[in-house]
């Protein structure tokens, strides 16, 4: 079966300039277009790289079919030349980049496309809505996950999320530190653990709590979570363990002062016997109400609402600039937006995380004007290299791709992590973590 072309996820505008840069002869000049953020949005300490893979493999499927070409010349959007051109359109640049589950701050250059005007600029739109979701989501989701310590979470936020932004965000989440999802097509697709019991439908359909209790514990086993606030907490408790005896493997709490409901019913549970039973707090949370439950007898987070809205930042403020371009004569020439609140910094870059002893101290940007050889990590000791080529030649790396790509990205994530600063775990307001750099190449 063939796959559904993603050319058309994208805005008119990058396909009217196609026209125009074909009309004028500028279309195959070659050009650098980068991908980064001015600022962290909601004032955060970093942000967590978050839709590498995703995008990748949407770029395989990038092409112009006779559906795709049959709307744009029925709409006409582009001219009959142009539509030659997109029949044929295969991307064959080069895209660098940062890793996913990567760490970023103001100004890094989470992705770098390199190739001809014509082949890059199409691809602003589909590497925006990939990225700013993704890696939104990732962010508040690194930010949950610290708030939890050891404790695991668990993603369970499909219901208020579009079908496809729900498994995304899935994927994003896991990448970030969530242990498993609700989500039945983010667990098929990527290989994420799923989770998932009954809900208070469950119980409202049968004549009794014990009931409903029963009736669960016989079809998923004593090892199974308990909903126990349907009715009243302390009493659905007590048919819990009564009806499943001291083994039941956990209660789930869903409403309530969650502190003060998460103590009285682990005195409960203790008091009956069942001290092995863990206690699962769900109900609208976010990385403060996880921080809130710290000293609270919790073992386990459910997570959906604020997870898959990115906790109040629902896009990374991404953006995507053209940041050099060869002149009429063949040179290179570093270009650059100067509005106001809206600037960027023209020519190549390369970057580096300076680390003391472990320990994250800036982000360091080396930029070229020109297209000279971009700096090396022996240029910058005492830091790591950030980028790392995610397509050549126009073929994706197929390891940044499918569950190995997501697995890879984990283990990433869990080790870039532990190099930052103290002060970067914090959950109030703040400036960046490390300051951005820039440093002439």
């Amino acid at each position: 079966m063939t796959a559904r072309s993603t050319a058309l996820l994208t805005d008119r505008y990058e396909l009217t300039m196609l026209d125009a840069a074909l009309r004028d002869g500028t279309a195959h000049r070659r050009c650098v277009f980068e991908l980064f953020g001015r600022r962290l949005p909601g004032a955060r300490r970093f942000g967590v790289v978050g839709g590498i893979g995703r995008l990748l493999t949407l770029l395989r499927d990038f092409r112009f079919d006779d559906d795709e070409l049959r709307y744009l010349r029925d709409e006409r959007v582009v001219d009959a030349a142009t539509l030659a051109f997109l029949e044929d359109y295969r991307f064959t640049g080069t895209i660098t980049g940062y890793r996913e589950g990567e760490l970023y701050f103001p100004g890094s250059p989470v992705l770098t496309v390199e190739g001809t005007f014509a082949e890059a600029v199409v691809l602003e739109t589909l590497a925006l809505s990939v990225l700013n979701h993704d890696s939104a989501i990732a962010t508040a989701a690194a930010r949950m996950s610290i708030a939890a310590g050891d404790r695991p979470l668990a993603e369970m936020g499909s219901r208020r999320a579009g079908e496809s932004s729900a498994v995304a965000a899935a994927r994003a989440a896991y990448i970030a530190g969530f242990d498993a999802t609700s989500n039945l097509e983010a667990g098929r697709t990527w290989g994420i653990p799923t989770m998932g019991t009954a809900a208070h439908a469950w119980t409202l359909l049968h004549d009794t709590e014990e009931d409903a209790f029963r009736a669960q514990i016989a079809a998923l086993g004593v090892g199974t979570t308990l909903l126990v606030d349907t009715y009243d907490i302390g009493a659905g408790v007590e048919t819990a363990i009564r009806v499943a005896g001291t083994g039941l493997g956990g209660v789930r709490i869903d409403s309530g002062d969650l502190p003060t409901v998460a103590a009285a019913v682990r005195e409960q549970l203790d008091a009956l016997g069942a001290v092995g039973t863990r206690i699962t707090v769900t109900s609208d949370l976010d990385e403060y109400a996880i921080a809130s439950l710290a000293a609270s007898p919790v073992d386990a987070y459910g997570v959906g609402t604020q997870l898959v809205t990115g906790s109040g930042t629902p896009t990374a403020g991404m953006v995507y600039k053209l940041v050099a371009r060869q002149d009429a004569a063949g040179g290179w020439v570093g270009v650059a937006k100067a509005s106001t609140d809206k600037g960027s910094r023209g020519g190549r870059k390369a970057a580096f995380r300076s680390l003391d002893e472990g320990t994250a101290t800036a982000e360091v940007i080396a930029v070229s004007d020109g297209f000279e050889a971009l700096d090396t990590v022996a240029q910058h000791p005492g830091s790591r290299a950030l980028q790392v080529v995610l397509a050549e030649g126009g073929e994706p790396d197929a390891a940044a791709e499918g569950r190995t790509g997501v697995r890879a990205a984990r283990a990433h994530h869990a080790r870039v992590r532990e190099e930052l600063p103290v002060r970067a775990l914090a959950l109030s307001r703040s400036d960046p973590a490390i300051p951005t750099v820039y440093v002439e190449a």
